[in-house]
């Protein structure tokens, strides 16, 4: 019976692609989850304070946003492949400026470093919603998301793991890893490049990019539920990942244990995705994402009023687990969107990518400033808080049906 599911699934062409675009991510996210482990902390030893830190890596999504303005109106003819292919090789030069700032520690080869940093994002931002929406049934959306979700959370459960040890070996050795991996990436996605040929069929006057705000303003009306959502995960996630990865280095100092504390931020997507893959979600995800968001938050206010790490990892787990569920729900809700809207739909993409890229402008620098406040424990009650409060509003103010 289980062969026999295997070779049906190998053979259904849906899953096949996938299957290897999720392969493809994971090896590239990989190299990406090593980095983005490490350069916070390389950051705050070079800076010496948490708002420095958090203000350099905003940038990388001031640039991103920059991109999310202009990038739907450069692409023309281009396939997931290519943008996979972009968002690899853009990946490498990421981690080559890295390794350059080993040796020359300068704010200016910082900010270069984010720039590309945050150029590449938006590469695979753009192919992520392409192809689900494009190569999967309109059913099978978030069930897509929670299934691609498996891979991609795999590898950000895996790279903290892999940098804590690798930087033991020597400091430079991320970015080598991340090269390496990056270049798996692109030999995955060559093997398999006759399954993401299919290309973007947009076309392209001029670059205009008060238009392109245009076409924001007319879409926020409609989906701004959705992108204030996409907002507060990405604030989460940020948090997580700047002021998250230097608490975790000071709570595995103190204990053992306590350089779990990322590995178990990204560890229910994992299970959670393979939950949601199963259960075929197709009405109702808006609140449901709001409901698993509020939960979440309480989860999150706790972490910083108690004092053991079983307890604060155990937050940390509970919290994430409703997270896992609520992210590709709304992935979801915008891939249903986006299957509906014909050539119009890279407005919607570049929007719904903007909302994760003032997530990051905001998030680091508020985090940072926060820390210095109340410390990192607290900062994640803050956060929580703020959770909260934006959830209850959603669940009042949302309408039943986003209607274009």
């Amino acid at each position: 019976m289980l062969l026999r599911r295997i070779q049906s699934f190998v053979k259904d062409p849906v899953w096949l692609r996938l299957l290897s675009f999720s392969l493809t991510l994971f090896f590239i996210f990989l190299g990406d989850a090593i980095l983005s482990f490490w350069v916070p902390n390389l950051l705050q030893d070079a800076l010496g304070d948490s708002v420095k830190m958090g203000l350099v890596i905003s940038f990388s999504s001031v640039i991103g946003l920059g991109m999310d303005l202009i990038f739907p109106q450069l692409i023309r003819g281009i396939t997931v492949k290519r943008l996979v292919t972009f968002g690899a090789t853009t990946s490498i030069l990421f981690s080559v400026i890295l390794l350059t700032s080993l040796k020359l520690p300068l704010i200016l080869i910082f900010l270069i470093a984010m720039a590309v940093w945050g150029v590449y994002y938006e590469f695979f931002g753009f192919a992520e919603q392409q192809f689900i929406a494009d190569t999967l049934p309109l059913r099978m959306h978030s069930s897509g998301w929670a299934f691609y979700g498996v891979f991609k959370n795999l590898a950000y459960f895996l790279g903290p793991l892999i940098a804590a040890w690798v930087v033991i070996k020597a400091e430079w050795a991320p970015p080598i890893f991340a090269i390496f991996f990056a270049l798996i990436g692109l030999v995955v996605i060559f093997f398999f490049k006759k399954t993401h040929e299919r290309p973007f069929s947009f076309s392209v006057k001029e670059v205009n990019l008060w238009q392109e705000i245009k076409h924001w303003r007319l879409l926020i009306k409609y989906v701004w539920p959705m992108v204030v959502l996409s907002l507060v995960l990405g604030l989460i996630d940020s948090t997580f990942w700047t002021t998250g990865t230097v608490l975790t280095e000071r709570l595995a100092r103190e204990n053992i244990f306590g350089g779990f504390f990322i590995p178990l931020y990204q560890l229910p997507s994992l299970f959670m995705g393979l939950v949601l893959a199963r259960m075929t979600v197709f009405n109702g995800k808006k609140r449901l994402a709001m409901k698993f968001l509020l939960v979440s938050g309480i989860f999150l206010t706790i972490l910083g009023f108690v004092n053991s790490i079983y307890l604060i990892l155990l937050s940390v787990l509970a919290s994430s687990i409703l997270l896992a569920v609520a992210f590709p729900l709304v992935n979801g809700i915008y891939s249903d969107i986006i299957a509906r809207m014909g050539v119009e739909r890279k407005h919607l993409i570049g929007l719904s990518n903007s909302s994760i890229s003032i997530a990051y402008i905001i998030g680091p620098a508020l985090a940072g400033i926060i820390s210095n406040l109340v410390g990192e424990e607290k900062t994640f009650s803050v956060m929580g808080a703020i959770t909260i409060l934006v959830a209850v509003t959603l669940l009042i103010l949302t309408p039943k049906k986003i209607r274009l």
